[in-house]
């Protein structure tokens, strides 16, 4: 029976999937440039499709938030597929919801990596191999919600709230080697990355309770702040209740040696391994992206005119200060912060 069980685990294990991203006005639709040229450059084993997501204008924006023209072409070059959406529940007052809806607008019954747009392809994520059919999330993350108040039930009151709101079971999730009423005991992801099958499907019920929660939340969380959390404190009930959890060690090279979640350029070049930083200045090098990347400030400054190596002096990358906080004082401090 445990050789049955072990080879229909095997059984499961994909590498077939494809890859989905948000792309908008601004800054992201530069980000959503550098993704699909490090995805080009780094991953020739990936065979599955890069949708780059673009939220169409609608009543929900007062500004319409759809991609340049000449970058939708570019992403296209660099082979991309644009997939517009519409916002249905989110829009200008929580950008946020735009990963949950880009999922509704993905093709049914395909595996998918959700990435964060302001992500770099380090390995090749062609090589990724998962059970999609097992979803899960990134552990990047700290302890940013619940927060702590004076009258407050607790983390474990707070979480069971909402496990019991959607009918969910709650002990399963427990991480019983952390102590009782530690944040790191109850399930928590970083939404930079988010693996699962049918996009739609998992899409469609995270949108629809993200909704449920924000328009009619458990009394326990009367305190809490859902902005700009409320993704990711929803997204934990939908990877349970579709059966899964923390990422297993298949999923190492995410956050790893496949793909890095920069979130700000000021933030890589101050504490990335130098493989990172390699792969940076490699993949923004060539003169069509650089013609393009140069147009936005923040990669103009930090990659082209190098003032990216000037915030990586200021820090030992073996030995970082142990809070963001402190590396952001210090990069702003010396007059290089840029976002």
């Amino acid at each position: 029976m445990a050789k049955k069980t072990k080879s229909s685990a095997k059984s499961k294990l994909s590498s077939d999937f494809d890859i989905v991203v948000v792309g908008q006005g601004g800054r992201l639709q530069f980000e959503a440039i550098l993704l699909a040229a490090s995805l080009r450059d780094n991953a020739p084993s990936f065979s599955g499709t890069l949708y780059i997501a673009e939220p169409q204008h609608n009543d929900r924006w007062g500004k319409d938030p759809s991609m340049r023209p000449d970058l939708r072409t570019a992403l296209e070059e660099l082979g991309a597929k644009i997939l517009p959406f519409e916002n249905t529940a989110f829009g200008e007052d929580y950008p946020y919801g735009n990963k949950i809806e880009a999922l509704c607008a993905m093709p049914e019954g395909r595996n998918f990596l959700f990435l964060d747009t302001d992500t770099l392809i380090v390995g090749d994520i062609g090589t990724l191999s998962t059970d999609f059919t097992r979803p899960a999330a990134s552990m990047r993350r700290t302890g940013t919600w619940p927060e702590e108040e004076l009258y407050w039930p607790g983390y474990s009151a707070t979480w069971k709230s909402l496990y019991d709101k959607f009918g969910l079971e709650f002990e399963s999730t427990i991480d019983s080697s952390q102590p009782d009423e530690y944040w790191e005991r109850y399930l928590y992801f970083n939404a930079g990355w988010i693996t699962g099958h049918d996009a739609p499907a998992f899409g469609n019920r995270w949108r629809d309770w993200a909704v449920q929660v924000r328009d009619d939340r458990p009394e326990e969380l009367v305190l809490q702040s859902l902005d700009p959390w409320l993704d990711q404190v929803t997204l934990p009930l939908v990877i349970h209740s579709f059966g899964g959890g923390r990422p297993g060690e298949d999923l190492s090279g995410l956050d790893g040696d496949l793909t890095c979640h920069y979130r700000m350029l000021p933030l890589l070049y101050a504490r990335e391994n130098d493989a990172v930083v390699e792969a940076l200045v490699n993949v923004s090098a060539p003169n069509k992206v650089k013609k393009l990347l140069k147009q936005y400030d923040p990669f103009k400054r930090m990659i082209y005119q190098e003032r990216g190596l000037k915030v990586r002096d200021l820090f030992d990358q073996d030995n970082m200060p142990p809070r963001e906080r402190q590396i952001r004082n210090t990069i702003k401090r010396e007059g290089f912060w840029m976002r």
